[in-house]
Formats: structure tokens, C-alpha cells, sequence
């Protein structure tokens, strides 16, 4: 069976792994929190002396294949289960790729086998027979809508919280991608908003980017409202305090984007505001967008997108202006004031 992490850490008991399980990816916080998942569900109330790992390197290198699957068929003394997992196995996968096959034919019913990978081609015969009597969980970073889905999913299992969609876009552009860090963060939200249901974006500002964010919502407002000055002078305290360029970018990206969707639904014959309405912008922002598109026109606001993709291109080293020049540049652009 396979299948990504995050769906089996929503609810381990209902996976059934058999004799072994493959952990393949580059995601360690994810990977240890599937064997963190595993050890209770194997071994139950036992020790944790019933627990071997091998550094798979070293078992490729140093020691005999043999060790491992000694290993696995030997009785525990503290329990009817055991749990073997090889850390880096990826060399050793390799080289002893037959042995393992030939274990996984006739496996112990008494261990379980978990092989930490990198890479993991599911067209060999190991891999089809770990699909057939186990499990292989692909611990890869999220990205775009499955990422978001699995903070939606998140919240709501783990810490009960309903959070929407947009908050949990604007989660992601305050933390990253990282999974490991986005839970911590949720971890700490559920404890901000305490009884309340709704874990809202006022509350990710508030809770996860400190003044660094709240200091960018100043500045993407004042460029809305066409006070540019203020919005220059946000952006040089952010820099000032070492905030990275493409992280502010990432801020005026969030909220752009909206107002492009916006803009090509308005294009398209829907009403402005309604357009605004369903392209994502918070209601509270609806009235001063609108009066912000319509003083922007349509021509220029049908540019956001290019100017955005290409202040973008040029922090990643396509001009050879200061990253402050091209961020103020694109103020002014975004601003009408030019």
C-alpha cells in the first residue's frame, strides 16, 4: 500500500503496514514523525529495548547483511514484537536488494521493518512486494493545494480548529513549507485562540509573524490606499531589520495575486466587487480594493502579474539592480504613482 505521510499520520491505526514499511523522501521531521506513529501501534505497552536501529551506511560498510536480518528474526525478550529500522538505508537497499527481497517472501511475524530512503523506484521487485505486504509512505514536502488541504486537515483532527483555506495560504507565505514548522505553528495558534472554533488570518498575523507582518500588511495597505511614502518607509524597516527581500515579495505576492484573479474576472464581464468578493480578498479589504482597482484601471492592473513574476526573476539575479531598488520600483508600479 502506499500512500503520502500526512494522510497516514491523520490516523495511523487505520493503516495496516505488515512486516515492513518504507519511509521515502527528504522530509526528516515527517519521517520521524511516522516511526514516532509506528512504535505504539507495533509494539503497544512494550519496552523500548524491543526497538533496533541501524545506521544503514554503516551496516553496508561495517557490518554483514546478515546482522540485520538476525536481527528481525530474533524473539524479543520483552515482548512478542519487534520494531527494526535502518536510518539511511539507501546504499545498503541497493546492495543487498536480493536479500531483502528473498526476507520480504517469507518475512518474520514478529518484526516489522522500517527502511528510511531518499529515493524509492516503485517499478522493482522489492518495491512491488513492499506494496503488496506493507507500506510505503512518501515523506516529500507539500506544496500548493495538498499543502493546504493538509493544514485544513490538520487543525481540524489534531487540535479541533476549523481553519479556512486563505488563512491557511497566508500560514504558508509567513512560515514556508516546511511541515515540521507549520505544525509548531498551529500548535501555538490552537493555544492563542483557545475555546474559539475558527483559527482566523487576523490571528496567524498576529501569532506567527510578529511585527516583521504586521509591518508588511501596513505596507501592502498604504500602496493600496496610494500613500506611498509610508509604504517606502515599512519597506526600509523591514529591510532595515533584516527581513530577506524575496519574504517581503512573498507578502506583496499574497495579496496581489487577488487583486489580478479579480481583475481577470472583472474582464470577463463579473461585476468588480463581486469579482473581488470571489477572488479571495477578506471582506473587511472588499471596499477599499474595489476603490484601489478602479483608481489602478483596468490596463495597468492587467500588468500585475508581469510585474510581480518580474521583480521576482530579478531578485533571483536577472538585474543587476539592489534588491531595495527593484522592491521600490515595484511599489510605485503597484501603487499607480508611476
Amino acid at each position: 500500500m502506499s500512500q503520502h505521510v500526512t494522510e497516514f499520520l491523520l490516523n495511523p491505526a487505520a493503516s495496516e503496514f505488515g512486516p515492513v514499511v518504507v519511509l521515502h523522501g527528504d522530509d526528516r521531521y515527517m519521517k520521524q514523525e511516522a516511526i514516532k506513529a509506528i512504535e505504539p501501534l507495533v509494539l503497544g505497552e512494550e519496552e523500548d529495548t524491543s526497538i533496533t536501529r541501524f545506521d544503514g551506511k554503516r551496516l553496508e560498510k561495517e557490518l554483514p547483511p546478515s546482522t540485520l536480518f538476525d536481527e528481525l528474526k530474533t524473539v524479543s525478550m520483552w515482548g512478542d514484537k519487534r520494531l527494526v529500522i535502518v536510518d539511511e538505508a539507501e546504499k545498503f537497499v541497493s546492495a543487498f536488494r536480493g536479500k531483502l527481497e528473498k526476507y520480504l517472501e517469507a518475512p518474520s511475524k514478529s518484526s516489522t521493518l522500517i527502511l528510511d530512503v531518499k529515493s524509492w523506484s516503485k517499478s522493482t521487485r522489492l518495491a512491488k512486494l513492499v506494496a503488496k505486504i506493507g507500506l510505503d509512505l512518501e515523506c516529500k514536502e507539500l506544496k500548493g493545494g495538498a499543502l493546504t488541504k493538509w493544514i485544513c486537515d490538520t487543525a481540524g483532527q489534531l487540535h479541533q480548529k476549523q481553519i479556512s483555506r486563505e488563512a491557511a495560504s497566508l500560514l504558508v507565505e509567513l512560515v514556508g513549507t516546511h511541515c515540521g514548522q507549520i505544525h509548531q505553528e498551529l500548535e501555538k495558534l490552537t493555544t492563542f485562540v483557545g475555546d474559539q472554533p475558527r483559527i482566523s488570518p487576523d490571528d496567524i498575523r498576529s501569532v506567527v509573524g510578529g511585527w516583521k507582518a504586521e509591518t508588511t500588511w501596513a505596507m501592502t495597505d498604504a500602496v493600496r490606499d496610494g500613500k506611498i511614502g509610508d509604504a517606502l518607509h515599512y519597506l526600509d524597516n523591514l529591510l532595515v531589520a533584516g527581513e530577506a527581500p524575496q519574504k517581503i515579495l512573498g507578502g506583496l505576492n499574497f495579496v496581489w495575486r487577488k487583486y489580478f484573479k479579480a481583475t481577470q474576472q472583472a474582464v470577463q464581464g463579473t461585476p468588480l466587487k463581486q469579482a473581488i468578493r470571489q477572488a479571495g480578498v477578506f471582506p473587511r479589504d472588499i471596499d477599499s480594493t474595489e476603490r484601489y482597482l478602479r483608481r489602478l484601471t483596468r490596463q495597468r492592473a492587467e500588468k500585475i502579474s508581469h510585474w510581480l513574476l518580474e521583480t521576482d526573476l530579478n531578485l533571483k539575479g536577472k538585474s543587476r539592480l539592489a534588491p531595495r531598488l527593484e522592491l521600490e520600483r515595484l511599489l510605485f508600479l503597484l501603487s499607480g504613482c508611476v
